[in-house]
């Protein structure tokens, strides 16, 4: 098998048997590649053959590059997976895979926007939009990330067969994991407006949201969309489409509900990542609280 034929076997693995995302999909391919040509592999059995000093030295060369923590930390999961998968290839025992741990990374706290700023986003996106129907489809699919708590990859991985959207809402998140979000009103209604303008037919088994030619919409033109609305605001560039998710999931903290729910909502597989809420949610009080405080100022 060819290094070109083993890459693509490990992207059909990667897009189809693991559901991961297109930008996903790229970056673990590239992080292969990049190890089979510094190791010169060519075969299953070679990569499978990867050693944890094998590991260690590729990653600091890497490091020796320039890529800083975070992304170590993303080519190391990246590359064990990608050895994980080799081996199950060549039947090897899963007992005996490198075992590395990667550089600790300090998790910082999400930064969300304010319900009114929330909602100032979506009115100018689809105000700023060159097509009427193309901004009725960006601001439905920010309405599902911020009134549904949907990732950007859930809500683009919608199929027009979901259609009429009813009061709740499958949705089909990292591992494959399956959960029921509820849909309030205008969200509902976001999206049955882009529907009704969209001038390409839907089919059950077509993506939802649609690119200007008809096929499936790529999460760039959202994010751009996004960017020229937070600049017409005046917003910081921390105000992404992945922000309205983390507002999503402050605002519904602030307001009262609990970890458990949340966690539900959001599709975290640990407690641990919805957890994170309280620190954001707790920030934001000192803030108010040091903005109002009189002695504050001394």
């Amino acid at each position: 098998m060819s290094v070109s034929a083993l890459l693509d076997q490990w992207r059909d693995h990667l897009a189809t048997g693991r559901r991961r995302s297109p930008h996903t999909v790229r970056a673990y391919v590239a992080t292969a590649e990049r190890l089979m040509l510094a190791l010169g592999l060519s075969d299953w059995q070679a990569v499978a053959n990867v050693s944890t000093r094998d590991l260690r030295s590729h990653l600091a060369t890497r490091r020796g590059e320039g890529i800083g923590n975070v992304s170590a930390a993303r080519e190391l999961s990246a590359l064990k997976g990608f050895v994980a998968h080799a081996r199950e290839q060549v039947g090897a025992e899963p007992g005996t895979a490198p075992r590395l741990r990667g550089p600790r990374i300090k998790k910082g706290l999400p930064r969300p926007v304010t319900p009114d700023e929330a909602v100032g986003l979506t009115d100018m996106v689809e105000q700023t939009s060159s097509a009427d129907w193309t901004g009725k489809r960006d601001a439905a699919v920010l309405l599902l990330m911020y009134g549904a708590g949907l990732r950007i990859a859930e809500a683009l991985s919608l199929k027009a067969g979901d259609l009429p959207l009813s009061e709740t809402l499958v949705v089909t998140g990292k591992g494959n994991k399956q959960r029921v979000v509820p849909l309030i009103p205008v969200v509902r209604e976001a999206v049955q407006a882009y529907v009704e303008i969209c001038p390409h037919p839907f089919d059950s088994a077509d993506a939802l949201f649609k690119g200007a030619r008809g096929g499936p919409l790529s999460q760039g033109t959202v994010q751009k969309a996004m960017a020229r609305a937070r600049k017409g605001l005046g917003l910081p560039a921390t105000a992404t489409p992945h922000a309205l998710r983390h507002s999503f999931a402050t605002h519904l903290l602030g307001s009262g509900a609990d970890l458990r729910s949340l966690q539900e909502l959001l599709g975290h597989a640990s407690l641990g990542s919805t957890q994170i809420y309280t620190k954001v949610d707790a920030a934001r009080m000192l803030e108010a609280y040091r903005s109002a405080h009189p002695r504050e100022s001394d």
